[in-house]
């Protein structure tokens, strides 16, 4: 049913339309129906139980059903099964891994096999995203879909938010700091490498200039005798230093000017 019709209708036939919608597959926010200002007029009215049942499925449980059940009309098993699906959205908002044993006390069921059965309806209706584990008798929730705020959670909600900004500034502070060392660090580094290069530099320029002058000049002249005498003299052969006689001649001797000479 469309806004507008809702908006045409009053009295019986309003609080019908309003019944039914608590049936419509798929409708899980229903917020902007209670902002109808005709469906408002219900709350103080002769429907105001069944304004009451609307509000509970915007913003309560089924827990909360059964504890006022008196004075709300009765459920539906379409009403009921929607109720319960609702109220596993609220329980997968504060835990990832909901037990049995707790779905079980909070949707009042009988068995784990209806258990079971509703949330593989949920999972098919695209309510909530998850598995069933069987073994550890519990269900992980990746994810599921929103419910309508109430009136009362939005100052928690903005106190979440305000802390989330203040979380995010301090980090936001940390990082700059860290850069700024980063900078510093930096800056510092720069400026040794600088030094170090402009030393290399230098020590590169005196190489090539001790290496580009003339030499000191000759050697003194002690210096080839010393290196010389630094080493040992070599034996010499006392016949290789004389001269071998030729056979057949004679000696001769000079005396008193004259020269003799002796035969064989």
């Amino acid at each position: 049913m469309e806004v507008e019709q809702l908006l045409s209708l009053s009295g019986p036939a309003l609080a019908q339309a309003v019944s039914s919608l608590l049936e419509t597959p798929g409708l899980y926010v229903f917020s902007d129906i209670l902002e109808l200002p005709n469906v408002k007029e219900m709350e103080s009215g002769p429907h105001a139980p069944v304004y009451q049942l609307l509000n509970l499925f915007a913003y309560g449980t089924y827990c909360d059903y059964k504890e006022r059940a008196a004075s709300l009309p009765e459920l539906t098993p379409a009403q009921r099964n929607k109720l319960r699906h609702l109220s596993i959205i609220s329980l997968a908002s504060n835990l990832k891994c909901l037990p049995y044993s707790l779905l079980l006390q909070q949707l009042e069921l009988k068995n784990v096999r209806e258990l079971e059965d509703l949330l593989i309806d949920a999972v098919y209706c695209d309510i909530i995203q998850g598995k069933l584990d069987q073994r550890n008798q519990q269900v992980e929730v990746d994810c599921s879909v929103g419910r309508d705020l109430g009136p009362n959670e939005l100052p928690n909600i903005v106190n979440t938010l305000q802390e989330w900004c203040t979380g995010c500034e301090a980090v936001l502070c940390g990082i700059e700091e860290q850069v700024t060392r980063a900078n510093q660090y930096r800056e510092s580094q720069l400026k040794v490498k600088v030094q170090v290069e402009t030393e290399v530099s230098n020590l590169q320029k005196t190489l090539k200039a001790s290496s580009a002058s003339p030499s000191s000049g000759p050697a003194p002249a002690g210096a080839a005798s010393n290196q010389d005498a630094d080493q040992p003299a070599e034996p010499r052969d006392p016949a290789s230093s004389q001269e071998p006689r030729q056979p057949g001649k004679k000696s001769s001797k000079v005396k008193g000017g004259k020269i003799w000479s002796k035969s064989n």
